[in-house]
């Protein structure tokens, strides 16, 4: 029996599985998918949020101020990129003043410091691309970008190492409570744990059903977005959003950790959990509503669209409790924008509930370290000269255009968690995700997955898990 086991392996699952594996214990974490990251993890906005939006008051403020704070400290711990470039909240109509500034005085009561209004001219020389009708805007220089994808990798990285065992391609289909806890049914047999902390993304509910009669209600909340090349990440240099309306924050324009654009998202409620499709309309959108706070969105650079759901509760309150009628288990439900920012407090908020109930003794042994992949980018000329020398692998370029050597692919296959597809290998280190969206590695990198993967052969290596196999036959069968 364990512990602890954790539904859901994105960005609050594993910071809070890290954040429990500072105890001594059995924990693991159950994931449906092939790899973490998988779900609303890894299509989002990318950006920490300074914590002006929140409702004063709200767990959504005070764990997006906290995480907002914790993220610095957490980026050099764990090793990923974090950026704090500061937003601004762009005002285009003298008439909407008065929102700005409801904005300033929440996000002073939230706690979120060195909020201030700027001016037309500041603007300009901070933006030189803002829109011509801007009059003023909402600085937060606390605000910044971060790379979702490692932030979420380098937790579960680091939990794993601390002793959390992950299970993959396990679905929870039923969950019974015990005389001892519970006994939760996946398609990979019965697991038994002490308690559960439910980290489902847009399924929360759909967990939280089971076992409890206190309903929650999540709508996924569907958001398109535009990636640019990097050739536009200089476009702007802060994060630039428009006045939020109760459907969110509206389309943004921001640069990436990796030097590209991002602009998005829409905001559409629908029913299907996994409705990930991009729409002509919802990018239209996206394309309109970007140019009333930027100009000249130079959208001829777009090298991919994505669409991604956030886990929208009804109430638009995050859920971090344990539930009333279900001693024992914890959810970490409705999730949605800041979620992201949020995700080292979620952690540490479950881990404190869990080890209220628990009571689990210190691992003296936790590491809260973790060393990333190493970029030769990064590196002088006589360095990586040096380290092509010991390693030659990394002198051998397999994504040309975001310069990926198959050292680096490597590394991204046998680390803890290590890569078992395409998108497993992209999400670690950006093979497939430049200007050509993987049309040229995409072969290359999957003979070294077939050839690095215990037991993967190349008629078994997928885009990411499951049916989304790439090869379906032979020229050769055919002749």
């Amino acid at each position: 029996m364990y512990d602890v086991v954790i539904i859901g392996a994105g960005v609050s699952g594993s910071a809070a599985a890290r954040e429990i594996s500072r105890f001594r214990g059995n924990f693991c974490v159950l994931e449906k998918e092939e790899d973490v990251c998988c779900g609303t993890s890894k299509a989002n906005s990318a950006i920490v949020h300074a914590g002006f939006d929140a409702p004063e008051g709200s767990l959504m403020a005070e764990l997006n101020v906290e995480g907002n704070r914790m993220m610095g400290e957490l980026s050099e711990e764990l090793d990923f990129p974090f950026q704090r470039i500061g937003s601004l909240v762009i005002c285009t109509d003298e008439r909407d003043r008065g929102k700005l500034q409801e904005l300033l005085e929440r996000g002073r009561a939230n706690g979120v410091p060195d909020l201030r209004i700027v001016e037309r001219e500041e603007l300009r020389e901070m933006e030189p691309n803002v829109s011509d009708d801007a009059v003023a805007a909402l600085y937060a220089p606390t605000g910044g970008i971060v790379c979702p994808f490692l932030l979420n990798i380098a937790m579960a990285e680091n939990a794993a190492v601390n002793g959390v065992e992950f299970r993959f391609n396990t679905k929870v289909n039923g969950i019974e409570k015990t005389g001892k806890g519970f006994c939760i049914h996946t398609n990979n047999g019965d697991v038994s744990a002490r308690t559960v902390v439910n980290a489902a993304g847009v399924y929360a509910d759909v967990i939280h059903g089971m076992v409890s009669r206190e309903k929650i209600h999540i709508t996924p909340r569907k958001g398109e977005y535009y990636l640019l090349d990097k050739s536009a990440g200089k476009h702007v240099s802060h994060t630039i959003f428009s006045l939020p309306t109760k459907m969110g924050k509206g389309v943004l324009v921001t640069p990436t950790v990796h030097g590209n654009l991002l602009v998005g998202p829409t905001a559409v409620d629908i029913e299907n959990r996994e409705g990930v499709n991009t729409t002509a309309s919802g990018l239209a959108e996206v394309a309109a509503k970007a140019s009333g706070s930027v100009k000249n969105v130079p959208l001829r650079s777009v090298i991919t669209s994505f669409a991604g759901l956030r886990a929208h509760e009804d109430r638009h309150e995050f859920i971090v409790r344990e539930a009333g009628d279900a001693p024992g288990f914890v959810d970490c439900a409705g999730i949605e924008s800041p979620g992201l920012t949020a995700s080292p407090a979620i952690g540490k908020r479950a881990a404190s509930i869990i080890q209220d109930i628990l009571h689990l003794e210190e691992n003296p042994e936790f590491c809260g370290t973790r060393k990333g992949i190493l970029n030769p980018s990064r590196l002088s000329i006589e360095e990586r000269n040096e380290l092509i020398r010991k390693h030659p692998e990394y002198g051998t370029i397999i994504c040309r255009c975001e310069s990926i050597s198959e050292g680096e692919i490597l590394d991204a296959i046998h680390r803890p968690l290590g890569a078992k597809s395409l998108d497993g290998v992209k999400r670690r280190v950006r093979a497939g995700m430049g200007r050509c969206q993987a049309g040229f590695c995409s072969p290359k990198v999957m003979e070294i997955l077939a050839r690095e993967v215990p037991g993967l052969t190349m008629d078994q290596v997928t885009k990411s898990g499951g049916a989304s196999g790439l090869i379906v036959g032979t020229d050769k069968d055919r002749l």
